[in-house]
């Protein structure tokens, strides 16, 4: 996307954006998309500026509210299994959070639809991909473990906290032939990425990495 691109110094020069996804590369991401959107989008816009200088770090760091801003490996590699069964045009997100994963999910699909329960995180990620000229994201402050069922389906669906369990909500809102990646677990013990397919056959799950990720939390908060 135009416009993305924009310089800094030090910590967030574009040689250490570049050092960055080398080393991604190197830990076994391989969409080049992918990793040219992570290479593009100044993460540093999305932490708080006390933080910047650890912006291109493959790290999750705090960004309020007992949340992250996920760590770029992860980001990727969710974005790269979400993408694998071919280009998506309506893809939705549960937790928009700081707006980090939304905008690399934007430079690559059609339309996002980004849920987030708390709202004061989605109004900063808002204004962040505004200032960045994202536009084909729609925003909805509600409980994440619902979804979005009112524009169901979704051919993709990508949720950014951990869920004790798969919620039936999200498998009810998948379209035919979508991919869910979502990772599945309790908060203190182990936790998995989980790619599920919706197939002529019914859902296949696939148990992947172990993750680390906060927890998927229902209600609304301001």
């Amino acid at each position: 996307m135009n416009g993305l691109l924009q310089s800094g110094i030090g910590m967030t020069s574009q040689r250490t954006r570049e050092r960055l996804v080398q080393r991604l590369h190197e830990e076994g991401l391989t969409n080049m998309q992918v990793l040219e959107v992570i290479r593009s989008t100044p993460r540093h816009l999305f932490i708080d500026e006390a933080l910047a200088h650890r912006a291109y770090e493959d790290t999750a760091l705090p960004i309020g509210h007992n949340q992250t801003i996920s760590q770029p490996y992860t980001v990727g590699r969710m974005t790269e299994l979400l993408l694998a069964g071919g280009p998506l045009d309506k893809v939705l997100e549960i937790g928009t959070g700081c707006g980090y994963q939304t905008a690399v999910l934007a430079q690559l699909v059609e339309r996002v639809f980004s849920v987030e329960r708390i709202q004061a995180l989605q109004d900063r990620a808002k204004e962040r991909l505004q200032r960045l000229n994202i536009r084909n994201v729609v925003y909805r402050w509600a409980d994440g473990w619902t979804g979005w069922n009112a524009l169901a389906p979704y051919n993709g669906i990508l949720v950014t906290a951990a869920a004790r369990e798969i919620p039936q909500d999200l498998l009810d809102q998948l379209a035919p032939g979508g991919r869910m990646v979502i990772p599945v677990g309790e908060e203190q013990g182990e936790q998995h990425l989980y790619l599920i397919e919706h197939t002529p056959h019914g859902f296949v799950r696939q148990v992947l990495d172990p993750v680390r990720f906060v927890p998927l939390l229902s209600g609304a908060l301001q």
